[in-house]
């Protein structure tokens, strides 16, 4: 608290295992966190269901990579209760433009339906937050980020908390002391 985010703060924060979130959208106060219990998606156990699958191999939508990254993060917020705050905003809006921050963006006749950012430092990949316009568009995402990840030489891929809805994809969980062994393996 008290702090106003910038790269500098928010990638020596990602780079010890920390992460800010507000209360709500018009919240001016960033809490920080570390939870003792974390979630990843293992790379290489990552895995989409048939019914996606079809759907991306079918085609018929247009990925881009930090072409909107603004829009992703405010259609993220977009929803009853968000961590996601104006400060958030602005200052993810900033790490991008540095090189730390990406989204996946999902189109279909040049209209955003789909999509997700996160912060990638080193070879680890701090998931964010996620939304879809249109059925599926977040789960095509989130393959098109897995491939990208994979590309890059990705090695941890955290999801910050697990949800059923992760665990779909892979996600575990796994002890913080665990956790930041993987993080410092990925960010040397």
């Amino acid at each position: 608290m008290g702090l106003t985010l910038n790269t500098q703060l928010l990638v020596g924060a990602y780079s010890q295992g920390w992460f800010p979130m507000a209360d709500s959208r018009e919240d001016d106060k960033i809490w920080w966190y570390q939870p003792e219990v974390r979630g990843i998606i293992p790379l290489a156990r990552f895995h989409m269901s048939k019914n996606v699958t079809r759907v991306i191999n079918r085609g018929g939508y247009e990925v881009r990579m930090n072409h909107s990254f603004d829009e992703v993060m405010r259609l993220c917020a977009e929803r009853d209760h968000t961590w996601i705050s104006d400060e958030i905003i602005r200052a993810y809006t900033q790490l991008c433009v540095d090189g730390y921050a990406h989204s996946v963006e999902i189109w279909k006749d040049d209209t955003l339906v789909g999509g997700l950012y996160g912060v990638r430092i080193g070879k680890a990949f701090f998931g964010e937050s996620m939304f879809h316009i249109a059925p599926d568009m977040d789960k095509i995402a989130l393959w098109h980020c897995h491939q990208f990840l994979m590309q890059v030489g990705c090695e941890l891929w955290d999801t910050q908390y697990y949800t059923e809805h992760l665990g779909r994809f892979g996600c575990v969980e796994i002890e913080h002391k665990d956790y930041i062994e993987l993080l410092k393996l990925a960010i040397e």
